[in-house]
């Protein structure tokens, strides 16, 4: 977790993006970032275009909140083998495997829904989606922590951020797509059809070797100690109690152990880097339908552009992290994603579908997103011990994204009020208003990460 990293050439850098674990991740990430949009803002585009109302529609994103819940579980898929399938594939791939099966049969049903008629099936099936991806999440970070060790983390974020955007271009970009000229029932077939890419992937790919720290042994002698002061009580009570000790409160303990004070305010600071971004993201869809741009232009623009600015965006990030570090370059990175969202009220301001300022708020909003994501996964990625990867590393993207999710639940409610107070002044004032309110969301967070810059500074300066 260098702070000061020693500084690499570009050659080297680049080079990193042609391992062999490192390519893999291009499609692994593909898996993971296909639900995502389709229980989000895609989701969000159909069901604004059947009329369903802005805040109801703010609401039902709360079903986002599974992924922020996902560390609850996480011990389970970290040390709970699945009968037949783990000795087949091993601990991570099992578990991937599931996952994704859940995501492609959960967007298969969520096809044959009508919005009009059965939004709360929709509602059901988009859960089921959701659960499984933030499980398949917490396999497969752990699978990527665990694949390669400390110098080639940059390049795997920034490979799973290619491979994860250009699966939001195919579930934001493509779905519009189809829904524009097919249907939105064939829209969601087809991205049921994109769910074997994580599944054919998973079967061809090999299982990561598990990597412990020299203090893993000794605290999993710990949990042979606490086994062994367990007495004669009933076995399965003797099992949950290891358990629960080995996979729960030994991950927990390991963190606190080893950043001490300074675990509290790093797990503030990482529900809070993403705030700015995660709060207005609800609403984008929606604030470009009632402005008056078509599917295809949101996709043209919003998805196909902005996924190439954010491809750029995550590579240019990955080099950074490789040169650099990332702890010295999350401050910037918070300082971008909150000022990137005024781009979107000075668009909201002008009152119009402008084309021109859309490119350049999506291309500032994309570039800042790509490059702020290698960052953050890499810095998340250091954080963990290997033995704990699965269940360290699934509390870390749960803190990230809660208090964004809680928030951006809310967002149709807001716009609603802010669009009812401003309307008569302007037509979209609400929402230029919406989008200053979540860039200053980003405040505490740039606070925070000077913070944390100075304690990883200080840690790995020698002493005079």
């Amino acid at each position: 977790m260098s702070a000061d990293a020693p500084a690499k050439g570009w050659r080297e850098s680049l080079a990193t993006y042609r391992h062999p674990r490192v390519v893999q991740f291009l499609f692994l990430g593909f898996s993971a970032g296909l639900p995502f949009l389709l229980v989000f803002s895609t989701l969000s585009a159909w069901l604004r275009e059947y009329g369903i109302s802005r805040t109801a529609i703010g609401f039902i994103s709360w079903i986002g909140i599974t992924y922020s819940f996902k560390f609850v579980w996480s011990p389970v898929v970290d040390r709970v083998p699945l009968p037949l399938l783990t000795r087949w594939l091993g601990r991570r791939r099992s578990w991937m495997l599931l996952a994704q099966s859940g995501i492609a049969g959960g967007l298969l049903a969520m096809a044959f829904c009508d919005p009009r008629t059965d939004l709360w099936w929709m509602v059901v099936f988009a859960l089921v989606v959701a659960f499984s991806s933030a499980t398949q999440d917490i396999a497969l970070d752990a699978c990527r922590i665990e694949a390669t060790d400390a110098s080639l983390q940059g390049a795997t974020a920034a490979t799973y951020q290619l491979g994860y955007r250009v699966a939001v271009l195919a579930a934001g970009a493509g779905a519009l797509y189809v829904a524009q000229f097919v249907s939105w029932t064939a829209a969601y077939q087809t991205m049921a059809a994109l769910g074997l890419v994580g599944i054919v992937t998973t079967l061809l790919i090999s299982e990561p070797e598990r990597r412990a720290t020299a203090g893993t042994t000794e605290l999993e002698g710990k949990v042979a100690t606490f086994a062994a002061g367990l007495g004669t009580m009933p076995g399965w009570v003797r099992k949950a109690l290891i358990f629960v000790y080995g996979a729960i409160v030994c991950p927990f303990v390991d963190f606190f152990a080893r950043f001490r004070w300074m675990a509290v305010l790093l797990l503030l600071f990482i529900g809070l880097f993403r705030l700015s971004d995660i709060a207005m993201g609800v609403m984008a869809n929606p604030f470009y339908i009632d402005m008056g741009f078509s599917k295809d232009q949101i996709a043209d623009v919003s998805k196909i552009y902005g996924f190439v600015m954010t491809i750029l965006g995550a590579l240019l990030g990955g080099a950074l992290v490789f040169r650099v570090g990332a702890a010295r370059l999350l401050a910037p990175a918070v300082f971008l994603i909150a000022a990137s969202n005024l781009t979107f009220s000075w668009l909201a301001w002008v009152g119009q579908p402008d084309l021109m300022i859309l490119t350049i708020a999506i291309s500032i909003d994309n570039l800042v997103g790509g490059m702020s994501g290698s960052i953050f996964i890499a810095f998340l990625s250091g954080l963990t011990n290997t033995a704990y990867t699965a269940t360290q590393y699934a509390l870390f993207t749960s803190i990230m994204t809660l208090p964004g999710k809680l928030l951006g639940g809310s967002s149709g409610w807001v716009v609603d009020k802010l669009q009812e107070e401003f309307t008569a002044t302007h037509k979209f004032g609400g929402y230029a208003i919406f989008f200053v309110y979540t860039a200053l969301l980003g405040l505490p967070a740039l606070v925070l990460a000077l913070i944390v810059r100075r304690h990883f500074e200080q840690k790995e300066t020698p002493p005079s």
